[in-house]
């Protein structure tokens, strides 16, 4: 710190660009801090560094870091007790900070690289807006945010007293029972539970916030379940089974609320989320219609047989997707990388792609239709392939036929109408007919072409940026992803970008289809963590800034590369 200090004396009030000879490391008193890159001035992307403590200092009770999931849940926790001690700017939004920022997330945890355990020592990496006045080093405001300030909140937030390590026990018990819930699901052929009391409305359409006063989620007796825990505790909810269950119920009513919190559910929340116990298997995909989004090589003909001019779906790519050929390559695209529970709303859904009544089949004769509906493959999905879906549908009554199970939202409350659903689709028969002309197909194996995914601009081998939740520039393309639902945070979506690099240029030599190099990258990931991304060029020399997306995320990536060729 000593050595630190007098730099900043010396360069107190010269150009910024004095500032690059603060990189190095420098030791304080139960630390070290790292400065690994200097923003070049000060509108700049900010420097970059690591705040270190020994691993004895941190006191981190071993039985919190026994197994990976309660090692993320502590990184997490305390990626989350740095970012409460930093400097706010004095502004009302409580997420805007000063001089300091942090990847600490919201709502979910996921695996981050923004605070690293390792076996003798606990890191955690920030971005730092090194002060200025008119492009001029302010060192005095400098020595106080390097040496006071941080060494500060490494002290204090990387090492847990007693009190500290109770909060953290408390916050990795309610993950660690979310993912025992998760894995008990395929055991009682279950693809999603939610508890009783859970809350799973949300602050506002733009919050992932609980709403106060939200009506507690009660299941109905038909699908209530219970499930011991390996602690023996009991939860008890509403369990949703594997195969076709169809979600009903008027505008406003909560169908939407619920399929969302299924969506979200294959994430762990933080305490007080309100969906703690809100859960759904790993395997599960949101799937929607698309308008607009590339496609490269996929075989969609399990629902759209032909296209205009005779041409063959089999390997079908475009540039500019309809609504329904887009959500038929979301699907198989979702299979092809092994999803086996697809989530489905109508209101983001192709309605052609949906459905076909009685009277648009008897009008339109199937010789003149392409579009093989999902209503007519949600069953052969199950029956035949183990896929389960849960569909939200509040306009069509023709679902009522081919479900295993209807719960209807009133008031946010469910209803098991199954048996009266049934009834009426027996008293009131729609005349409609099925209509698959063949069976459905698992897709073949897609291998991409290494040299069409191309990450490079200018002289760099590797860019790739992200500066919002919905894009990523990959090299000199741009990724649409806002579509893509189950990317909950900004940090995945970079990460899934740089997944999508690494499972093409490490594993794509041998061919490897599509989803053995999703395989591949989740082995890399497990074996050594989300540091693996880190490239340099791109955002640095110590990755700080990512969230572990799922192969389906990274796939989805992938798939809407425009450059893509398979």
């Amino acid at each position: 710190m000593h050595e630190l200090k007098t730099i900043l004396d010396a360069i107190d009030e010269k150009s910024y660009g004095a500032y690059r000879r603060l990189k190095g490391a420098f030791r304080f008193e139960g630390g070290a801090l790292f400065i690994d890159h200097v923003q070049s001035d000060p509108f700049a992307p900010p420097s970059r560094v690591r705040l270190r403590v020994e691993r004895d200092f941190a006191a981190i009770p071993h039985e919190l870091v026994r197994d990976p999931v309660r090692k993320i849940a502590v990184e997490d926790f305390l990626a989350r007790e740095v970012s409460r001690a930093l400097p706010y700017d004095g502004s009302e939004e409580s997420d805007r900070r000063s001089n300091i920022t942090i990847d600490s997330g919201h709502q979910t945890v996921l695996d981050r690289s923004a605070c690293v355990i390792r076996d003798t020592w606990v890191e955690a990496r920030l971005e730092v807006r090194l002060p200025a006045l008119r492009r001029r080093v302010l060192g005095r405001e400098a020595k106080i945010l390097l040496t006071e300030q941080l060494p500060e909140i490494a002290r204090g937030c990387l090492s847990l007293d007693p009190r500290d390590a109770a909060r953290a026990r408390d916050f990795v018990d309610v993950v660690e029972r979310q993912e025992q819930i998760r894995a008990l699901l395929p055991e009682h052929r279950l693809v999603a539970f939610v508890a009783n009391g859970a809350n799973l409305a949300r602050e506002n359409g733009a919050s992932d916030r609980p709403m106060r006063d939200a009506i507690p989620f009660v299941a109905p007796p038909t699908l209530e379940v219970e499930l011991t825990l390996p602690s023996g505790a009991v939860v008890s909810g509403m369990g949703i089974p594997e195969g076709v269950t169809l979600i009903v119920g008027g505008g406003y009513h909560g169908k939407t609320t619920l399929l969302r919190a299924l969506e979200r559910g294959v994430y762990a929340h933080i305490p007080g989320d309100g969906r703690e116990l809100v859960v759904t298997r790993n395997d599960a995909v949101k799937i929607r219609a698309e308008d607009g989004r590339s496609i490269t090589g996929v075989d969609i003909r399990p629902f759209i047989q032909r296209l205009p001019g005779g041409k063959s779906s089999a390997s079908f790519s475009t540039d500019d997707a309809s609504g329904s050929t887009s959500q038929a390559a979301n699907i198989v695209e979702a299979l092809e990388v092994g999803a086996k529970v697809l989530l489905v709303d109508e209101d983001s859904s192709a309605t052609n792609f949906m459905i076909r009544d009685a009277r648009m089949q008897a009008l339109v004769a199937t010789k003149d239709e392409p579009i093989v509906s999902f209503i007519d493959r949600g069953r052969e999905l199950y029956e035949a392939h183990g896929v389960s879906t849960v569909v939200v549908m509040g306009g069509s009554g023709d679902y009522f036929d081919p479900a295993d199970r209807v719960i209807k939202m009133a008031d946010f409350t469910p209803e098991d109408v199954t048996t009266e659903a049934k009834q009426i689709a027996a008293s009131l028969p729609t005349g409609r007919v099925t209509q698959t002309p063949a069976a459905f197909s698992r897709p073949s194996p897609r291998r991409p072409i290494v040299e069409t995914v191309d990450a490079s601009r200018g002289h760099r081998l590797v860019r790739i940026d992200t500066n919002d939740g919905a894009r990523v520039r990959f090299g000199s393309q741009l990724i649409e992803l806002g579509a893509v639902e189950q990317l909950v945070d900004p940090s995945q979506l970079r990460a899934a970008a740089h997944a999508v690099y690494h499972a093409v240029h490490r594993f794509g030599a041998d061919q490897a289809s599509v989803s053995d190099m999703m395989t591949a990258v989740d082995a890399l990931f497990d074996r050594e963590g989300m540091d693996v991304l880190a490239t340099r060029g791109s955002r640095g020399e110590h990755p700080g800034c990512f969230a572990r997306p799922r192969r389906f995320e990274i796939a989805s990536c992938l798939n809407r590369l425009r450059s893509l060729r398979m």
